[in-house]
């Protein structure tokens, strides 16, 4: 099978999901965009598309988010844990239609060598605004039905893919607040010897809020990002 007939007809469907994930669904049906950051895509239409596939699998430790982290040579964000994701490609189709949805499952297969037939989509969250970069990012909300291998596919783009239990993510003990030498303050997590940071905590912290997953933690507790960060 080609790799464009993985994620063709794509659909979101919410049906035989696993009941943990309920929480999850209601957020993402209610949430409005300045719940989930300030900075939401330019008014004028400037900025790149892309996707990112926010994608809550099944492991020994119970539900997990799938994450992978981006190689210290790339131009941007170099080194930083993130989803699997990018910018949508012509043959994605409509930026406003099912685009986002093939861009999430293709970049996700791309990064992490998953299988898109073994993903059930079921949401999407409203499309973000990252400045440094100027991608105007949509978050599907993925459901890995049918788990299938993932590891490194390109090392010049990944450094290691890895998954995180959601019961690591809302541990206090996990959890502080990153400064940016810039002044830029956001949520972090200390996971599977790597520090969550930037967008990509900036969602999970937002779906464990909305979730009722979250558990009380001190956002005194700081870790200062490097400069090149």
């Amino acid at each position: 099978m080609t790799r464009a007939s993985h994620t063709e007809g794509v659909t979101l469907s919410k049906e035989g999901l696993p009941g943990w994930l309920d929480p999850v669904v209601h957020a993402v049906e209610t949430v409005e965009p300045l719940q989930l950051s300030r900075f939401l895509p330019p008014k004028n239409g400037a900025g790149r598309q892309s996707a990112v596939l926010v994608l809550f699998g099944e492991g020994e430790r119970g539900p997990e988010l799938l994450l992978m982290e981006r190689a210290s040579s790339l131009r941007s964000h170099a080194g930083q844990p993130s989803f699997p994701g990018g910018a949508l490609d012509p043959e994605d189709g409509d930026p406003k239609g099912d685009g986002p949805l093939r861009a999430a499952l293709r970049e996700a297969e791309e990064e992490t060598g998953l299988d898109p037939r073994g993903v059930q989509l079921f949401g999407v969250l409203p499309k973000l605004y990252i400045p440094v970069s100027g991608f105007v990012v949509t978050p599907v909300l993925g459901w890995w039905r049918e788990p299938s291998p993932v590891g490194v596919v390109d090392p010049n783009e990944t450094a290691r893919v890895f998954t995180v239990p959601v019961a690591d993510l809302t541990d206090p003990d996990n959890r502080a607040t990153t400064v940016h030498p810039s002044g830029y303050r956001g949520p972090a997590f200390l996971v599977e010897s790597a520090l969550v940071w930037g967008f990509t905590a900036g969602i999970i912290d937002r779906l464990l809020h909305f979730a009722g997953w979250e558990r009380p933690w001190d956002r005194e507790k700081q870790v200062p990002l490097d400069w090149r960060a």
